[in-house]
C-alpha cells in the first residue's frame, strides 16, 4: 500500500502519540542517538552564552540537558520545560541536572513564570510541535516572555521533500557489525508532517521510537513570527554564524521584538 491511504491506515494506528510519545520512548538512549559531536554541541553553547547577555534563559524541550548542562555550567541562569517526564529523568540525574529549574509540560504553551533575555530551542525540536496552529501559538508564548532586547533562538533544518519517493522513505542512520539502525518515515506534504519510526535491530531484539514532526519553512516561521510580534535578527547556517544559503541543510535563526 502506498499514497493517502497508507498515510491514513499509519496515521490512525498513531493516534496514541502524543508530545511525551518520543521522549519517553527513547529517552534511556537518547543521548546515544543523536548524531551531534561534541564540537558542534560546544559551539551552540558557546553563541548561545553570548546571546544571554548575562540575563535568564529557557530552554523549550530542554531534553536531557546536551545544551542547558554546559551553559549552566558557565553560569549562565537556565531553565526549561519538556513534555517528556522521561528526558526528565534523564536530566536530573546528571551531574547537576537536579539544579537546573524544569517545567513539566508542552512547551509550545510555556508555562513558565517570568521574563527571559533569550528563549531558545534546538536539534528541529520546534517541528515537534503537530500542527501550524500550535507553532503560532508558541511564537506569541515566545513573544510573552522574550524581554525587550532579547533573543529567541531556533535551530531547525530546511525542508527537503526530495528525500522522498512516492511520499516514503527508508534510511540506514548507522550500521555496525551488531546494530543496524533505520530512520522509516512517511511524508505527508499537504499537512507538512512527517511520520516516522526509528528503528534499532540488534542481537538483542527490535527496538521502535516513533517520531511525528510537522515541518516549516523558514519564510513560514518568519511570518509566524511576524505574526507575534516579532521580527528576524539574523540566519546563520551554523553555531558558528557562518552565513546561511540556499543550499544549507539546516539554520539558526535569531528573532527580536519588532
Amino acid at each position: 500500500m502506498s499514497g493517502p491511504g497508507l498515510l491514513s491506515q499509519v496515521q490512525a494506528d498513531m493516534d496514541k502519540y502524543d508530545n511525551a510519545t518520543y521522549g519517553d520512548r527513547i529517552a534511556s538512549h537518547y543521548d546515544e542517538f543523536i548524531p551531534i559531536s561534541p564540537e558542534q554541541t560546544q559551539a551552540a553553547v558557546e553563541t548561545l552564552t553570548v546571546l544571554a547577555k548575562g540575563g535568564r534563559v529557557l530552554e523549550l524541550g530542554i531534553g536531557t540537558g546536551r545544551i542547558a548542562l554546559p551553559l549552566a555550567a558557565k553560569g549562565v541562569a537556565v531553565h526549561g520545560i519538556d513534555a517528556s517526564s522521561g528526558m526528565l529523568e534523564q536530566l536530573r540525574q546528571k551531574p547537576g541536572g537536579d539544579a537546573i529549574p524544569v517545567t513539566l509540560g508542552d512547551f509550545g504553551e510555556i508555562a513558565v513564570d517570568g521574563q527571559f533575555s533569550l528563549i531558545f530551542v534546538v536539534f528541529n525540536t520546534f517541528f515537534a510541535l503537530p500542527t501550524q496552529a500550535a507553532q503560532v501559538r508558541c511564537f506569541a508564548n515566545v513573544a510573552a516572555h522574550l524581554e525587550r532586547g532579547g533573543v529567541f533562538a531556533m535551530e531547525a533544518f530546511v525542508p527537503d521533500p526530495s528525500r522522498y519517493i512516492r511520499n516514503q522513505s527508508v534510511v540506514v542512520t548507522t550500521m555496525g557489525l551488531d546494530e543496524v539502525r533505520l530512520a522509516v518515515s512517511l511524508h505527508d506534504p499537504l499537512s507538512q508532517r512527517v511520520t516516522s519510526q526509528h528503528v534499532t535491530i540488534a542481537n538483542d531484539g527490535t527496538r521502535c521510537y516513533p517520531v511525528q514532526l510537522r515541518y516549516a519553512w523558514p519564510s513560514e516561521l518568519d511570518l509566524m513570527a511576524r505574526l507575534a510580534g516579532l521580527q528576524l535578527m539574523e540566519r546563520w547556517s551554523t553555531w558558528q554564524r557562518s552565513p546561511f544559503s540556499a543550499s544549507d541543510a539546516s539554520h539558526i535563526s535569531l528573532y527580536e521584538h519588532a
